[in-house]
């Protein structure tokens, strides 16, 4: 029986994570399946909801933080006829398992922490309480989220200048957030604003977020979207053809130097040479004042089969393996512009964003 689209969260055109109305269920879209389907699965309890994050049924670091939220207050569903310390002993360990689903996105372990906040307090409720309190603690957190995109995305717009060709790097739209983007978000609050702007979309290779998703969401939004290759960038800047750049993060340490998805680093260089703006838009939420650099920053290594196999089929000689690191590291003084819902300064003064 296929789960039923959820109605998105105020403010959302369409959400990638949603909690059911009496909070038994986390409903996620399992985006490893689009563009050719839209399905959701229903998920009843955290680590459920940790599996499909590490298996990448919902991916984009605020995307992350919001399904962790949820997968919580499912926890919290499961667990609400408990005594006071059994549930504040399963929803503990329900955190520590969400928080290890995936290690890189800062906006996991932001979440789970914001679920596990006064904690003890709210064991010692009345049991009818328990579970809807943190279900609305995390539904705040999806409502704060999409704010947080909406704002961050009026701010980078003004930064798109009219007629412009917008190069993005992986997904990071209503996908990868609670329903509007931050580099997605940047370029619809562009449109928005009634400015003329094309896209030039990578296809991010290994798992294709560029092609299948942002040209699924772009394309959706009747915004002019082209697909190129990982390998192209460079020759579209050397003829002019790209304007301006603007891409997602998934952890942004305190000297302004950022995590995103394998790629970006690149594609931030190609950006300096040919003297084109490098925008990161992200939420409050994915600053990390506590990691002092990007060499602090614990990138994920994931599995070889994931590069040596497309779509079930081998793509290389059975006995080679490939690396896989998800995510590379872009140093601040590569970043023109940090976006977030709270202002946007040069990379290197991201730390005024963190106070």
């Amino acid at each position: 029986m296929p789960v039923p689209h959820p109605s998105p969260i105020s403010g959302a055109s369409f959400s990638a994570a949603e909690l059911s109305e009496d909070g038994d269920a986390a409903i996620l879209l399992d985006q490893r399946r689009l563009p050719e389907e839209e399905p959701y699965v229903r998920l009843l309890d955290a680590r459920a909801v940790a599996v499909a994050i590490t298996d990448m049924v919902v991916r984009g670091a605020p995307a992350i933080g919001v399904a962790a939220a949820y997968g919580m207050a499912v926890e919290a569903h499961v667990h609400r006829n408990d005594d006071e310390g059994a549930f504040l002993a399963a929803m503990r360990e329900a955190g520590a398992i969400m928080a290890a689903a995936r290690p890189t996105a800062v906006n996991l372990a932001w979440a789970v922490g914001e679920m596990l906040a006064d904690l003890g307090a709210i064991s010692a409720r009345p049991k009818a309480e328990r579970a809807a309190t943190l279900a609305e603690r995390a539904r705040a957190i999806h409502r704060a989220d999409v704010a947080a995109c909406r704002a961050m995305g009026a701010r980078g717009a003004a930064h798109i200048p009219d007629g412009a060709t917008v190069l993005t790097h992986c997904n990071a739209g209503a996908l990868a957030t609670g329903g509007y983007g931050t580099a997605l978000g940047v370029i619809r609050a562009a449109k928005e604003a009634g400015k003329r702007i094309r896209v030039l979309a990578d296809e991010t290779r290994p798992y294709l977020q560029g092609a299948r998703l942002t040209c699924w969401e772009l394309s959706r939004d009747g915004i002019d979207v082209e697909l190129i290759t990982d390998g192209m960038p460079g020759h579209f800047f050397a003829r002019g053809a790209i304007d301006v750049v603007v891409v997602g993060a998934d952890r942004i340490a305190k000297n302004g130097d950022v995590a995103n998805k394998i790629g970006t680093y690149g594609v931030a260089c190609l950006a300096r040479l040919h003297d084109r703006p490098f925008l990161v838009a992200a939420p409050s939420s994915t600053l990390d004042p506590a990691c002092p650099n990007g060499a602090a920053i614990h990138i994920e290594e994931r599995a070889s089969d994931e590069v040596v196999r497309i779509f079930g089929r081998s793509i290389a000689p059975a006995n080679v393996r490939a690396r896989h690191p998800g995510f590379d590291v872009t140093p601040a003084r590569l970043v023109t512009r940090l976006v977030t819902e709270r202002g946007d300064v040069p990379g290197e003064r991201a730390s005024e964003l963190m106070a």
